[in-house]
């Protein structure tokens, strides 16, 4: 998984229940939409390959990452009890993902106790997740965020090749977190993770 624990997993229960429910199974090009802002939600993406960016676009031209879905999460899950969606969907690379109707998890959330109980142990990381984004964004700088990105995924630092996904995540540049990474290395506080990466 690129971003570590940032985006927990499904729970494998959670995945059993929806996977019979679906009723599409679809491919997106990188740089395709999912779903655009003020879409009907009528269907929630298991995505089951690739990854997707969860975006608002803010006034100035900007874009706030508000979620990176990799296999084996739901996008954009608090959508659920919402009639259309509050933000973009944009594969950040080719995915596949498999469409639940809403109406269908509904019913599993109403019907299934298990079920029930996982999605809300779901939410409840999500939402842990979601508190630490937010702290590491209220961070000023680049090695502060990265440090702390760092200490709450103390053993799952990106591959090289996946760099731009964590810059992303820290809500810099690429160049920015590439400068960081070098100056640590020029300084010998490259640390344990850093070299696993390389």
């Amino acid at each position: 998984m690129i971003i570590g624990d940032m985006i927990a997993i499904m729970s494998e229960k959670i995945i059993r229940c929806l996977q019979p429910k679906a009723v599409a199974q679809k491919s997106f090009a990188k740089g395709e939409h999912l779903f655009h802002r003020d879409d009907p939600v009528r269907t929630l993406f298991l995505i089951t390959g690739g990854c997707v960016n969860l975006v608002r676009y803010q006034l100035d031209g900007n874009q706030a990452l508000l979620q990176r879905s990799t296999a084996g999460t739901v996008l954009a899950e608090a959508s659920l009890f919402s009639d259309r969606y509050h933000c973009d969907a944009v594969a950040a690379t080719a995915t596949d993902a498999i469409l639940v109707p809403v109406t269908e998890v509904l019913r599993l959330l109403e019907h299934d106790l298990i079920f029930a109980g996982e999605w809300m142990a779901h939410l409840s990381r999500e939402l842990l997740s979601a508190r630490k984004r937010s702290e590491m964004a209220a961070l000023r700088t680049v090695s502060a965020r990265l440090d702390a990105w760092i200490a709450w995924n103390d053993d799952a630092f990106p591959a090289r090749g996946d760099w731009r996904g964590l810059a992303d995540e820290l809500g810099v540049s690429s160049e920015a977190l590439y400068r960081e990474l070098s100056k640590r290395r020029r300084c010998g506080h490259i640390g344990t993770l850093l070299r696993k990466a390389d």
